[in-house]
């Protein structure tokens, strides 16, 4: 399988694993499933693992350290920083504002060196950006991290193009995080533009919908109450009913391709570009093994453009976040 170029510095497997839903949002799973999960992973090839100090808050930064020790020369590991973590509350009740002070970012990197049992962090994302500081500050003092030699490359995520162009006027950024999949599509609007004229790496995460285009979640009902998910607007009853015609949709187009609709949905971020590499999650051994097996589905150009046309984004309901989830994206 021909792997992936994220800005000059990082070359990975085209599909990367999500590891957030193994602690936070999702309703978590156990320590020892979680770590056969990692592990297959590696088994099979992937080599590009996601997580951040917010899920948990921690604790998926301790899981992936634990995890991916052994095989650590084998591994590429990214972590973010970026928002304030309150000492009280549970889970994303934690998380109190955005902090992107340069003082921060190197505070939370150390930390997170020390949770992931690692000497350097492969990958270094801004997890959002932050209005009160200059995005030249922050990359700035992300770029002294890498001239200690405490990170490899640097990322940014779900931000404009205009402030991916800054930031890369500071220190070259290898590769920008964001929404992306077939009804998620707010990156065509400029970011992927600045990604190909940069050689910048795109990194879409929910490629498939949060688990809506698989088609294994049809009801709120079937996740569970703490599950982050029915907070958002494409998880409300009404939203799913409506956007199941969608998805029956993509199923209809993967059952005549012989492959499944997350297949298929994948494969379809996969033929965008060659410089993105979607990092869908996965919790059980037999979905990973399935998303990893969509980086070998070959599709036409009419095949492409005839999925992404049936499944536009103006034909599902509901958007991506609330009010106040959109208040930190695209900054």
């Amino acid at each position: 399988m021909q792997k992936r170029k994220l800005g000059t510095e990082l070359t990975v497997f085209p599909v990367g694993l999500g590891c957030m839903g193994m602690s936070f949002a999702y309703g978590g799973q156990e320590e020892a499933d979680a770590i056969a999960t990692l592990h297959r992973a590696v088994d099979i090839g992937v080599d590009f693992f996601d997580t951040a100090e917010v899920y948990g808050p921690y604790e998926n930064e301790i899981l992936l350290g634990k995890a991916l020790k052994p095989v650590r020369d084998r591994v590429k590991i990214a972590t973010k920083f970026g928002f304030k973590i309150s000492e009280t509350g549970k889970g994303a009740e934690r998380i109190a504002g955005v902090d992107s002070r340069p003082e921060h970012a190197k505070a939370v990197a150390e930390a997170s060196l020390r949770r992931l049992d690692t000497d350097v962090i492969d990958l270094y994302y801004q997890h959002r950006v932050d209005p009160n500081v200059p995005i030249e500050d922050t990359v700035g003092a992300m770029a002294e991290l890498v001239k200690e030699g405490k990170v490899r490359a640097l990322g940014l995520s779900e931000v404009s193009a205009a402030t991916l162009r800054r930031a890369h006027a500071v220190h070259p950024i290898a590769a920008v995080q964001s929404e992306y999949s077939l009804w998620s599509r707010d990156p065509e609007q400029g970011v992927l533009d600045v990604c190909r004229e940069l050689g910048i790496g795109f990194v879409p995460y929910s490629p498939l919908g949060r688990g809506l285009l698989t088609g294994a979640i049809r009801k709120p009902d079937e996740l569970g109450n703490d599950d982050w998910r029915l907070t958002l607007p494409r998880f409300q009853p009404e939203a799913m009913d409506a956007n199941a015609k969608v998805v029956a949709t993509l199923e209809r187009f993967a059952a005549e391709k012989g492959v499944t609709a997350a297949q298929l949905a994948l494969a379809w971020v996969l033929h965008q570009d060659d410089f993105i590499v979607p990092i869908p999650g996965a919790r059980k051994i037999g979905h990973l093994e399935q998303n990893t097996a969509a980086a070998g589905i070959a599709l036409s150009e009419t095949e492409v453009a005839e999925i992404g046309n049936a499944l536009s984004p103006d034909k599902v309901i509901g958007k991506r976040y609330t009010e106040a989830g959109f208040a930190l994206v695209n900054g």
